[in-house]
This record gives C-alpha cells, structure tokens and sequence, in this order.
C-alpha cells in the first residue's frame, strides 16, 4: 500500500478492501483456497483481466493474499489467504449476513448467492484435503 495518511481506521481498512472486486476475491480464496486467476476469472465473469490482475496485486501489495508462483509450462500461480486475510473473513461472514438480510427486507432479488455454510467456522480457512 503506497504511504497515506488515514483519518481513522475505518478508512484504512476500506482503503484496503475497498474496490468493487476484492471482498468478492477474498470471498471466493476463503471458501476454496488455493485460489487460481483462471478459476476466480470464471467465478466474477464481469470483471476484466485487467482488473482482476490489479486488485490481486493490491491485495498480495497489502498483505490480505498471498501469490505462490509454480515454476512450469504452462505457468501456475495460485492464491491464498494470509494471516491478515484469514481475519477478514468474519467481517466478510457479517456483510453477508447484512446483505442477504436487508435484500429479503427490500425484497431485492439476488442470483447467484453462496452459501455463508460453505465457510469453515474458524478464521482458518484453508480445506482439509
């Protein structure tokens, strides 16, 4: 993260998973991790490479993931949660709640939903193999 100064913590912290695609990205590490780009690609069809590859490095830059690079043909890079990333995730749990919530409120219709089941109750998140 490049050097600013915050007001507070709350604004540091959206400054860190602030974006239209991040929650989502670590959303998605945290219920299959690892993580690979093609596969969170096809799991968020509307954001662009281009805008994939830039939240991911803003988020291995801050240190919420962290990006494991194969040395292979074809190259492999996978994804994975950090420490501070693994925090996160009972945050993450809480805006979903809210959001499916005020959604049934508002009689907003929602697609495709996950299930907040899905997530391991601990802030472990990596899956027993």
């Amino acid at each position: 993260m490049k050097t600013y100064e915050f007001n507070c913590e709350k604004e540091l912290t959206l400054a860190v998973i602030g974006g239209k695609w991040k929650m989502l990205i670590l959303w998605y590490i945290a219920l299959d991790s690892p993580q690979r780009f093609g596969k969170l690609r096809r799991l968020l069809p509307k954001v662009t490479p281009k805008m994939l590859t830039a939240q991911l490095r803003e988020l291995e830059q801050d240190g919420i993931i962290q990006r494991k690079v194969y040395k292979q043909v074809p190259p492999k890079v996978e994804y994975t949660l950090t420490e501070y990333g693994e925090k996160l995730i009972p945050i993450l749990k809480l805006m979903y709640e809210w959001g499916m919530d005020y959604a049934k409120h508002m009689n907003i219709s929602i697609g495709n939903t996950d299930s907040i089941s899905d997530l391991p109750p601990s802030a472990n998140m990596q899956r027993e193999i």
